[in-house]
C-alpha cells in the first residue's frame, strides 16, 4: 500500500448482500463507476467476500464488499455463508439487493444486520427488467415486511445510482470519519514528542501504520510534531524550550518513558490512543482490572489484527504473555487469534487482549468488544494491559 493511500481500515465499509444472481457485483460495478467486480450470469460467480478501495463522491474513501448469495445451496454454499456473515462485522452500512417478491431470507439478514446496529438500504435492483406492477408491489411488501424504503436501479444500465448514493450519505454513521485519533487530547499549536521503536517489528526504512496515522492526525489538528526514540529522549527533551504537551510513546517502553517524562508532560501510547479511536476505551480500562483477579488455572485469549508470521519478541506472542506469567504464575494459559479468527464462543476465557486494532475498522472491534461484553468476558487492548501490568495505568492522559 503507497502512503499516499488511504488505509482500508479508514474507509467507509459498504456491504453488498443478496440472493444469487441478484446483480451484487454489477452494482459494485455501477458504484465504482468501473469494472472492479467480475460479472457473470452464471449462478455463485461470487464465491468468497471481495473487497474493492474505490472513491465514491460524495462520501469519499470507501471499501465495497462484494459476498457471495446468501441463498447458495451448492456444496460449498454452507461455507460461502459462513463467510457472507462474517462480513456483516466490518460493515457500516448495508445494501440488501433484492430482485424477487420472497423475502424470507432477506428478512432474516435485516434482523441479523439490526442486532449490529448497522443501517441497510433495500435496493430493487434490475429494475430495467421487470414490469412497474411487480416493482410496485415489491416495494410495498419490502416496506411491510422489512421496515424498508426501497431504492429503485438498474445497475446494468447504471440507472438510479445517483439516488443511492443520496441515501448512502443519508446513513452515513454521524461520527463516521469526525473523530480523531488525539483531537480530545491537543489543541492547535501544541509541542507533542512521539517516542518511536526501531526493532524488528519497524525495521529499517519504515514506520509502523499507528505511527504515520498518528503523525498525520497531529498535523491535521495543527500540533508542532517531533519524533525521536528511547535511545535520544533525552536529548530530544533538551532540545526543546519547555516541556511537550503531550508524549506518546510505544507501549513497550512505558516504564522507561515515564521516567524521563517532565512533571508537566501528559503521557500517552499509540495503542491506547487506537484504543479509543478504535474500539470503547472505558471498556478497556474497566477489563485490565481483570488482570488483577487472573490465577495460574485463568485463560487469556490475545487476539491480533495482523495475520503475520511471529518475530522475535514479538509483543503479542512473547511479551505480554511474559507479564501476565510473571504477575499471575507460569500456569497461564494463553491462546492466540490472528486475523479474521475470532472465537465466537468466549466463555471459556477470563480475558481478552485485544491489540490496537490498525487493520480493523472501528464497526469491527466494537462488534468483537460487544461479542465479549454479551459472553460476560473482559476485554483490553495492548497498550491499557501493558499500562496496568506496569502500575502506570492512573497516570496516561485518556480523555
Amino acid at each position: 500500500m503507497e502512503l499516499s493511500q488511504t488505509p482500508g481500515a479508514n474507509r467507509l465499509h459498504i456491504g453488498i448482500f443478496g440472493r444469487t444472481n441478484s446483480g451484487k457485483s454489477t452494482l459494485v460495478n455501477a458504484l465504482a463507476g468501473q469494472e472492479v467486480a467480475l460479472t457473470s450470469q452464471v449462478a455463485g460467480t461470487t464465491t468468497d467476500p471481495v473487497s474493492k478501495a474505490v472513491e465514491i463522491h460524495p462520501l469519499g474513501p470507501c471499501l465495497l464488499t462484494d459476498t457471495a448469495g446468501f441463498d447458495d445451496d451448492s456444496a460449498l454454499g454452507e461455507l460461502r455463508i459462513g463467510r457472507t456473515r462474517g462480513a456483516l462485522e466490518k460493515t457500516d452500512i448495508a445494501l440488501l439487493v433484492i430482485a424477487g417478491e420472497d423475502l424470507r431470507l432477506e428478512r432474516e439478514w435485516v434482523k441479523l444486520l439490526r442486532e449490529r446496529k448497522t443501517p441497510v438500504i433495500a435496493v430493487i435492483n434490475q429494475t430495467d427488467a421487470l414490469p412497474s406492477q411487480t416493482v410496485k408491489r415489491l416495494r410495498s411488501s419490502i416496506r411491510e415486511e422489512l421496515g424498508l424504503d426501497a431504492v429503485e436501479v438498474s445497475a446494468l444500465k447504471r440507472q438510479g445510482i445517483g439516488r443511492l448514493r443520496d441515501a448512502l450519505v443519508r446513513c452515513l454513521p454521524q461520527d463516521f470519519q469526525e473523530e480523531s485519533i488525539t483531537g480530545y487530547l491537543v489543541s492547535p499549536q501544541d509541542v507533542v514528542l512521539l517516542v518511536m521503536p526501531q526493532d524488528i517489528q519497524a525495521p529499517k526504512g519504515r514506520l509502523i501504520l499507528p505511527q504515520v496515522q498518528t503523525i498525520r492526525d497531529l498535523m491535521e489538528n495543527r500540533c508542532l510534531v517531533l519524533c525521536t526514540t528511547t535511545a535520544t529522549l533525552d536529548a530530544a527533551l533538551s532540545a526543546l524550550s519547555s516541556p511537550p504537551s503531550l508524549i506518546i510513546t510505544d507501549s513497550q517502553v512505558f516504564p522507561q518513558v515515564y521516567e524521563k517524562k517532565p512533571p508537566e508532560s501528559r503521557l500517552t501510547s499509540f495503542s491506547v490512543l487506537f484504543a479509543a479511536y478504535k474500539g470503547d476505551i472505558r471498556e478497556f480500562v474497566a477489563g485490565a482490572g481483570a488482570i488483577q483477579r487472573l490465577t495460574p488455572d485463568s485463560r487469556v485469549l490475545i487476539a491480533e489484527a495482523c495475520a503475520h508470521s511471529p518475530l522475535e519478541e514479538d509483543i503479542g506472542r512473547v511479551k505480554i504473555p511474559r507479564l501476565l506469567r510473571k504477575r499471575v504464575g507460569e500456569g497461564l494459559k494463553v491462546d492466540m487469534a490472528a486475523g479474521m479468527e475470532f472465537p465466537e464462543d468466549l466463555s471459556g476465557y477470563d480475558l481478552i487482549i485485544h491489540c490496537g486494532a490498525c487493520m480493523f475498522n472501528r464497526k469491527y472491534v466494537l462488534n468483537r468488544i460487544e461479542s465479549a461484553r454479551r459472553q460476560g468476558v473482559p476485554i483490553t487492548n495492548y497498550g491499557v494491559a501493558i499500562a496496568a501490568l506496569t502500575g502506570i495505568l492512573d497516570k496516561l492522559a485518556l480523555q
